[in-house]
């Protein structure tokens, strides 16, 4: 399944990726389309098997701050907006750890990795409840160590960490409580802690991904020990390079040996509007995560170009031009102005000594104005040109010949505006079409 990896119609940010008995379960946020606010008032659960990462199921609402045609609200002291939940499992059961907006958070559990969940207990936390914004646990991620003890990392701007009660999964344990658990370094400093921690222990080495003050990122420190000290070590990935960024919340999971870094995109331009991605990365001998880059391949190795493909995979947009979702089964990319670049990561266009060209067809929605979309390889501008495809004013599919590309390679999309005279300052910012779908042919 390629980036995004849900359905086009779900958005589910702030991922928390979970194994449970052979399958892998994604807990997040839920954002809604056309949204002013961040999140939804309630939570949604998807899984897939461990052997079939492209086989996605949705197991419905999980919890809720407010009732709705099915479901009562869960909580009765709060109805407002639910963020990034984490779950963990203990002794067969499984616990949500939840932060609801401006009001206490809450633990809720269930007899299946899915729920629904009910509820258990909200946070209740008197040693100094100012931190925690009235007990809220803001973006809660938590450890169940090897050992039973058990530790919640949180914080907005500041982080903390405390221990819970394993023989209940929600009382905190009087006096454990450390503030700024990720040291918290100079606001300027780019590494610095924002939000979004997410703990996770591989071999003896603890790891807190989190989002620092360059909120496009996500970042990671480790440590020895829960209790820290944590280490700054680098970032994992950015969502803003070549790309319309916003802020960033995910984790790592291991999946059949492999490692993968789960983390959100922007769409339909806003911050508010996040859905789910997934990238490989390795995790070094000396602990470190190398960098890696997005790409539109989510757990594929390279993607096909013979077969259609959705534009909203793309995962290099520059000059303006962005994904939005024009009806739950068309996300376009869309505001696609002369000079916009459109790219994909990473097809493998195989081995064809057959011939000497392919053919590209670009469904898409006209605007009016006529264009060209010169076919580059491997870099925008010093890549391999392949040849251009021509784009008229109206709803349609546009061909081209090309010459034939072989192996495996990026692929961009260099958009022109086809306009000539003395009057072509007047078309500067014009809206020349958007891009649907695409496909080649051999």
């Amino acid at each position: 399944m390629a980036n995004p990896y849900l359905p086009n119609w779900e958005y589910i940010p702030d991922g928390e990726p979970r194994v449970f008995g052979g399958r892998l379960y994604i807990y997040g946020s839920h954002d809604r389309k056309a949204s002013d606010s961040f999140c939804d008032y309630k939570l949604k659960v998807w899984s897939a098997p461990l052997d079939n990462l492209n086989h996605w199921i949705c197991h419905g609402d999980a919890f809720h701050t407010r009732a709705d045609r099915d479901h009562a609200a869960d909580t009765d002291w709060a109805d407002r907006q639910l963020y990034a939940p984490d779950v963990v499992e203990k002794d067969g059961k499984y616990y949500l750890y939840v932060y609801i907006v401006d009001s206490p958070g809450c633990v809720a559990e269930s007899d299946r990795p899915e729920g629904p969940f009910r509820l258990l207990q909200r946070y209740e936390y008197h040693e100094n409840d100012e931190i925690y914004d009235r007990g809220s646990f803001i973006d809660p991620g938590v450890l169940v160590d090897d050992d039973g003890r058990v530790f919640m990392y949180c914080g907005f701007t500041r982080s903390y960490m405390v221990e819970i009660n394993p023989e209940n999964m929600y009382e905190i344990l009087p006096g454990s409580c450390i503030e700024r658990i990720i040291p918290s370094l100079p606001q300027e400093e780019e590494s610095g802690f924002f939000e979004a921690c997410s703990p996770r222990k591989i071999g003896d080495t603890y790891y807190l991904i989190y989002s620092p003050n360059r909120g496009s990122r996500l970042a990671y420190m480790t440590s020895k020990s829960p209790t820290g000290p944590f280490t700054y070590r680098g970032y994992i990935i950015d969502n803003g390079v070549d790309y319309p960024g916003g802020n960033n919340h995910g984790s790592i999971c291991e999946i059949n040996g492999q490692w993968y870094i789960f983390y959100h995109r922007m769409t339909n331009g806003s911050i508010m509007s996040r859905r789910g991605c997934v990238e490989k990365i390795k995790i070094l001998p000396d602990g470190s995560i190398p960098p890696v880059e997005m790409t539109s391949l989510g757990f594929e190795e390279s993607l096909d170009p013979y077969e259609k493909q959705s534009a909203d995979t793309a995962c290099y947009l520059t000059g303006g031009c962005l994904i939005t979702e024009k009806n739950p089964f068309v996300f376009s990319v869309t505001n696609i102005t002369d000079g916009c670049v459109v790219g994909y990561k990473y097809f493998d266009f195989g081995t064809d000594n057959s011939s000497k060209t392919m053919k590209l067809l670009l469904h898409t929605s006209g605007r009016g104005s006529e264009a060209a979309a010169d076919v580059m390889l491997d870099d925008p501008e010093n890549g391999i040109f392949l040849g251009s495809c021509e784009v008229g004013t109206d709803d349609g599919i546009y061909s081209a010949v090309l010459k034939k590309a072989e192996g495996r390679h990026a692929v961009y999309f260099v958009i022109r505006q086809k306009v000539s005279g003395s009057f072509t300052w007047a078309f500067e910012g014009r809206h020349l079409f958007d891009l649907n779908e695409f496909v080649f042919l051999k």
